[in-house]
């Protein structure tokens, strides 16, 4: 009897630690609360400047940014116009806690990807990263400065085919609609 007590007792206890564990570890780390400066609804036009992917253009678009998987990741997702073509796109943002920045993977109606990472600085959040177009590999550097109210920012960017020399590639301007859309998002922008 006393065995079959102490038994009980074990995956008694092994269940409150294996319980305990789980509601300890659901707790998305503090980290994350730096990228919620991007959560909500967000309206921006975006000119794309002549260069290494062609003539210029000019886009606009939603997007709509907020926190998924228990707090652990953030989804973007967007919808853009250029002329009378409209795309759209979705973006899975995490923390890397070894590397102190946040990666990202978009995925875009096309078929292309891209990677890249997040970093803050005050104000400024600094995105660089990868894609492929047309077989060819180019890396950019995007910058988001924040206005001090965090209800906008502008964003240059600038583009490389191989790492030198990089040119001017985008300029836009972001400003926040709200914590949610005022119409569903068919998919939420270009970040």
């Amino acid at each position: 009897m006393k065995r079959i007590a102490f038994s009980v007792g074990l995956i008694v206890l092994a269940f409150a630690i294996s319980i305990w564990a789980q509601t300890a570890a659901s707790k998305p780390y503090p980290e994350l609360n730096k990228f919620d400066v991007f959560v909500g609804h967000w309206t921006y036009e975006v000119d794309y400047l002549a260069g290494l992917l062609g003539p210029s253009s000019k886009i606009t678009g939603e997007q709509t940014i907020k926190r998924i998987l228990g707090g652990f990741f953030f989804e973007n997702q967007w919808t853009e116009k250029e002329a009378a073509e409209e795309s759209q796109g979705i973006e899975i943002i995490g923390l890397d806690r070894v590397n102190e920045n946040f990666f990202s993977k978009e995925y875009h109606d096309d078929g292309s990807m891209s990677s890249g990472a997040y970093e803050f600085d005050g104000n400024t959040c600094i995105y660089t990263g990868k894609f492929v177009v047309e077989g060819k590999l180019y890396m950019f550097k995007i910058t988001d400065i924040f206005a001090k109210d965090l209800m906008s920012f502008t964003s240059k960017g600038k583009i490389s085919a191989d790492g030198n020399p990089w040119v001017p590639w985008i300029e836009g301007k972001y400003t926040k609609a709200g914590l949610t859309p005022k119409k569903p998002p068919m998919a939420g922008g270009t970040r």
